[in-house]
């Protein structure tokens, strides 16, 4: 079995790794690091949960410090392109930890806070940047910021920057970034918009796939709850209230949406708390922080704000209401069985929904198991607090979620009251939910 010290990597980085309590590389990370250590680009196709943030990681701290240079103002030697806030601060971390024997300056600016500060950390220049593309290109336009100097560029979570709106962003950053540089190219898939924006950035890559194009976790149990929209929201409570669950993803389509949960929920008892574009970055922080900790078990979240969410003991991903776009269900669902651990991801799906479902599972090749209703849930649904009315759902004409091309930027420092945490009351002790017993899986690794 291939350990990280095959790999090439100096000591102080396995040092770290060993203090992190990693002893065994990922397949994305055997296959990347060595050619990364080259100097080579590298095109790879790997989800959220795949170890891919330490593949480009550890080898770029090994090339820049072996050539030590004094970083030059207003300039980055190493930037890294985020689609949303979380991941991006998640990215910069993990280069603090592995590289915490080196003296690397490692900065992140994304949107949701003043621009003040950043330009103030970026004065003196920087070894690593990890930054968001609206704030990139806003730090570039006060001329607080040039590319000219950038050694190593990596563009993390392509897909995910295509649905928000980033293709001309990323379309001006690859004009004004060196042609003599290394760079990374990340999607977790790969349909020919992709493949064609990473030609852009590219020069004869190495390809690296860890996992097959649109297929799902083999160890989340997939099911399915045909139900009205009017009464998601009774069954999603009763199902909190009644499930052993660790920690648990519900996932909206929309923003209010999402809000509106949280409020039915904790009028049920049930202490959680929402994450998305128009709360703002402390209290994104704020509720990331509780759900990590365990202080809240439940995290109500859009697709975007999630990308950025990679919490160890996810036990159950909720979808309250399934994507529009199929392979988001594929990003969502991953966010539980991870480490070896199995998941549990309920879909909860209205007559509006169905053409959304059929879309998934032929994008997956897995048919979800129906999970009927609880027993008595007319009777259980009307002992609850009067849910807040529901907004009108996107129909199943609107293909593409828009939450607008500078997302990053949305709920840029207005004040707001935090998050509030009840604690859940009357949660039962039975596993709600029976696995599946020879349905068909996905084939994707961890």
């Amino acid at each position: 079995m291939t350990q990280f010290s095959d790999l090439g990597l100096a000591k102080p980085l396995l040092a770290a790794l060993h203090a992190k309590g990693y002893e065994t590389p990922t397949p994305i990370q055997v296959q990347s690091i060595p050619a990364l250590l080259d100097g080579k680009d590298l095109c790879g196709i790997a989800q959220t949960g795949t170890g891919k943030t330490a593949a480009f990681a550890l080898p770029s701290i090994q090339r820049l410090t072996a050539d030590p240079k004094h970083p030059i103002a207003a300039s980055c030697r190493m930037l890294v392109l985020s689609p949303t806030r979380e991941l991006a601060a998640q990215i910069a971390q993990s280069f603090r930890d592995y590289g915490k024997q080196y003296r690397l300056r490692v900065e992140t600016v994304f949107g949701g806070v003043p621009i003040g500060k950043q330009i103030r950390s970026l004065a003196g220049g920087v070894d690593i940047l990890v930054a968001t593309p609206g704030r990139l290109l806003d730090l570039i336009d006060q001329r607080a910021l040039t590319l000219r100097n950038v050694e190593i560029f990596v563009l993390d979570e392509a897909d995910q920057m295509l649905d928000l709106g980033f293709i001309h962003a990323l379309k001006r950053v690859d004009q004004l970034l060196p042609k003599k540089r290394q760079s990374l190219f990340f999607s977790a898939t790969m349909p020919k918009t992709i493949a064609e924006l990473g030609n852009r950035f590219l020069t004869d890559p190495v390809r690296v796939s860890v996992t097959p194009q649109a297929t799902t976790a083999e160890r989340v149990e997939q099911y399915v709850t045909f139900i009205n929209q009017k009464e998601k929201q009774a069954l999603l409570t009763i199902r909190l209230k009644s499930m052993e669950i660790d920690r648990a993803l519900v996932f909206t389509r929309t923003k209010h949406g999402a809000d509106r949960v949280v409020k039915n929920l904790l009028a049920a008892g049930i202490g959680c708390a929402a994450i998305h574009g128009n709360k703002s970055q402390p209290q994104r922080t704020a509720a990331l922080q509780a759900f990590r900790t365990g202080e809240i078990r439940i995290l109500v979240a859009t697709d975007i704000a999630a990308r950025g969410i990679d919490v160890s003991g996810v036990s159950h991903v909720f979808n309250f209401e399934l994507p529009n776009v199929p392979e988001q269900y594929v990003h969502r669902i991953g966010r539980t069985a991870r480490a070896g651990n199995d998941g549990i991801a309920i879909s909860f799906v209205d007559g509006e929904e169905r053409g959304y479902l059929k879309d998934i599972e032929r994008l997956t090749r897995v048919q979800l198991e129906q999970m009927p209703l609880p027993e008595d849930f007319a009777k259980e649904a009307a002992k609850l607090p009067k849910p807040v009315a529901s907004a009108p759902v996107p129909q199943q004409g609107q293909r593409r979620g828009a939450q607008g091309p500078r997302a990053d930027k949305a709920g840029d420092d207005r004040p707001r009251r935090r998050f509030t945490t009840r604690k859940p009351s009357g949660v039962g002790a039975h596993k709600g939910a029976v696995r599946a017993s020879g349905g068909q899986r996905g084939k994707s690794g961890r």
